[in-house]
């Protein structure tokens, strides 16, 4: 048995106990979606008929009144029947790949970082998606799901590159850092998430990244310059130490290659890298005015919050600024 779902002209079958989202996605439908975790609030999508199960819907990110409205959040929401509703808001560069489940190889651990570890998984099939998307990768012996964003272009179907950063405690940081081992087998979904490249674009555009946020700039870099390779490109990476710094010597070598690309470090606790302090005030400083570039920002809330405002500052149209922030579990 299952349920109708018809938001727009995008009419799906959904399970019982499937989320509105994952029952979009799985069928090509796309819908607004990004941290997958009930925190951001992409996804709010209006009932106009049927029954649902908020299930963990946090109250900080569906009030009380938006439930009265008739508000839920599709990646946590579960119909109870048919469903109809609004049609979601459209965007330019929304990714349409289907969210798919991959069992993939663990064929390469290495620490790149403090704290950090690259890992490369080799899925069975490919898997397509685009720059800046994230799978959500089951950890073995559990059922337990982390999210973590791929730092390949979306050329190599098979190769899913993740940078992950160690929290102290965590169930898949264990697995990480303790555990892993090459060999080992992995249940992986996706693609998901709206923070995309857009491959039709050619303004010149602006990175910023705090910390493992790297990895989808990386993917996104190396996508725009495969297309263009003489576009004008700058991405900042901000730490707080150089011990945190990571994949340096790659992306002086794309520098090399592509006199369009700038790089440039932030250390915000000590010196070392090219600028000290922050990625924004760096920014700020080289950049007079934004206002023709595409903007890509990944890290934590804070961080993301304080790149829009410098971003804005340089006149860079809202429009043109994406964002993925990021939600630390272990």
């Amino acid at each position: 048995m299952s349920y109708t779902l018809t938001a727009g002209t995008g009419v799906v079958p959904c399970e019982p106990g499937r989320t509105v989202l994952e029952a979009f996605l799985r069928n090509g439908n796309w819908m607004p979606n990004s941290c997958n975790q009930g925190t951001c609030g992409t996804c709010k999508i209006k009932v106009l008929d049927g029954e649902l199960d908020h299930r963990n819907s946090p109250e900080a990110t569906l009030t009380a009144d938006e439930l009265a409205d008739g508000f839920v959040l599709a990646c946590q929401a579960t119909p109870r029947g048919d469903v109809v509703f609004e049609t979601p808001a459209t965007e330019e560069s929304a990714a349409t790949h289907a969210l798919r489940d991959v069992v993939a190889t663990v064929t390469e651990v290495r620490d790149i970082a403090a704290g950090t570890r690259k890992v490369l998984l080799t899925a069975d099939e490919p898997l397509e998606f685009s720059a800046g998307q994230y799978v959500e990768v089951t950890v073995p012996g559990t059922e337990i799901r982390r999210q973590y964003s791929l730092a390949n272009p979306p050329c190599e179907t098979k190769q899913l590159e993740l940078h992950i950063r160690r929290q102290p405690g965590g169930v898949a940081s264990e697995w990480v850092f303790e555990r892993i081992d090459v060999g080992e087998r992995v249940a992986v979904t996706g693609p998901y998430g709206d923070f995309t490249f857009d491959p039709e674009g050619t303004t010149p555009i602006a990175l910023l990244g705090g910390g493992t946020g790297l990895a989808p700039l990386e993917a996104i870099v190396r996508q725009a310059l495969s297309l263009a390779p003489d576009r004008q490109i700058l991405l900042y990476h901000g730490v707080r130490t150089c011990a945190d710094l990571y994949d340096v010597d790659f992306l002086r070598e794309l520098e090399t290659r592509h006199p369009g690309f700038r790089y440039v470090t932030c250390v915000s606790r000590e010196s070392g890298g090219d600028r000290a302090g922050y990625v924004t005030d760096a920014f700020l400083e080289d950049v007079a005015s934004a206002k023709e570039f595409t903007g890509y920002i990944c890290g934590s809330e804070a961080f993301v919050e304080a790149s829009v405002k410098a971003f804005k500052r340089r006149r860079m149209s809202p429009r043109r600024i994406r964002r993925e922030r990021f939600t630390p579990a272990g």
